[in-house]
């Protein structure tokens, strides 16, 4: 499938020169597909689905390998992480836990011999349904599950084991679900230090350690400069109070630079930390909204971040207004600037979620996300204007880039 420029997706030109090297993962309900940009016709090819259509959370690639990840799974098939060595050509399945498809399989011989079931090894038993967020850090690579826990594996991804300090910390007796129910969604490594971690587990907050998992720390504590900003007035129960940022944290990314400048969405409001999550600060003040999803933050400035607002939980989750917009702050978010051109600015009803936005390291900084209608759009010049690549693909769940080094 290819997006042409009589379509009105994926026009660029030179922008498309400029990305050539880029690749997207985009994980969907029904699969993973990959997106690249065709710099002779100013297209993006879509290749795809992956990994026998299961539902796809997450994937991840190593720009030295070329290695690729795709994490998901649910009640029918189970959970697991795929991997693909050979840029997508081919996929095996390290399947984690079993689902209803292979208790069906189990208790009827002739369904099974009609699909070609054997039993599985799935070493997590029944123990959760689906991986919902993946990591790289050095060597290793992460998963997060639902219910949330943090796997790891350091043979690329073959076999995992549970990193068990998680679920032993002292307030895991406290942790609740979210809407989505008890995920840990996001997992963030420093890029100068793999044993620096960040994990986003909704709804139990942000947790960090400093020695690749041996020990956390629970970090969502309000800084005393955050005063009372738009989030603490948004009334929402699930809004800071106690000292405490909102437990339901939703997305949580890295600034560049050496010192630890954390951003988090959280289901109020948006938050800054200037000392890797200690303490946050509402910084949510000049959005339309304090309801959200996905942030991307600049590649070289700390001070640059993007997000899209959703109109609110209960009031249908798409763009205030029906008209679609990505706010950017380029001043270490003391003011925000909407970002329209190229985006559908009227009956515009999508939803983008938690991971469904991510960034280059071009200059300019390329942005893209992918909304639940199967549309992705793209950015080359850091916001300024957009384009549709790609329609028609099924939900999508994640959006992330390859660069080729």
């Amino acid at each position: 499938m290819s997006a042409s420029p009589s379509d009105g997706v994926g026009r660029g030109g030179e922008a498309a020169i400029r990305v050539a090297d880029v690749e997207l993962l985009v994980g969907t309900t029904k699969g993973g597909f990959m997106l690249r940009p065709d710099p002779q016709a100013s297209t993006w090819s879509v290749r795809g689905p992956f990994c026998d259509g299961w539902p796809i959370n997450h994937m991840v690639g190593d720009p030295a390998t070329g290695a690729i990840w795709a994490g998901g799974g649910g009640a029918w098939s189970g959970a697991g992480v795929w991997r693909s060595s050979d840029g997508g050509d081919s996929w095996e399945l390290s399947k984690l836990t079993t689902g209803e498809l292979d208790a069906w399989a189990a208790d009827d011989p002739d369904f099974a011999q009609s699909i070609g079931w054997s039993r599985p090894e799935a070493p997590f038993g029944d123990e959760f349904s689906q991986v919902w967020s993946l990591g790289l850090a050095g060597d290793r690579v992460y998963a997060g599950t639902k219910p949330a826990a943090l796997l790891a594996s350091d043979d690329g991804g073959a076999t995992w084991a549970e990193v068990e300090s998680l679920r032993q910390h002292p307030s895991a007796d406290e942790w609740s679900p979210g809407a989505a129910g008890l995920v840990l969604h996001t997992i963030v490594a420093d890029r100068a230090d793999p044993a620096k971690l960040w994990l986003g587990i909704s709804a139990a907050g942000v947790f960090a350690s400093k020695d690749g998992g041996a020990a956390w720390e629970r970090r969502n504590s309000l800084a005393e400069s955050s005063g009372a900003g738009s989030a603490a007035d948004a009334g929402h129960p699930g809004g800071p109070e106690g000292g405490q940022v909102g437990l339901c944290v939703h997305n949580i990314v890295q600034a560049p630079g050496a010192a630890d400048v954390l951003y988090q969405r959280n289901h109020v409001g948006v938050w800054r930390s200037g000392d890797g999550g200690m303490t946050w600060v509402d910084i949510t003040a000049g959005l339309p909204s304090t309801f959200g999803f996905p942030m991307r933050v600049h590649p070289r400035d700390p001070d640059t971040i993007w997000t899209i607002p959703l109109n609110g939980d209960t009031e249908g989750r798409y763009p205030p207004d029906a008209a679609a917009a990505v706010w950017r702050s380029t001043d270490g978010v003391a003011s925000w600037q909407d970002q329209r051109a190229g985006l559908p600015q009227e009956s515009c009803f999508f939803t983008v979620l938690r991971q469904a936005m991510a960034g280059d390291t071009a200059d300019p900084a390329g942005i893209y996300f992918g909304t639940n209608t199967g549309s992705v759009f793209a950015s080359r010049d850091e916001g300024e204007s957009w384009d549709e690549i790609a329609r028609h693909l099924p939900t999508v769940l994640s959006v992330e880039v390859l660069e080729r080094s």
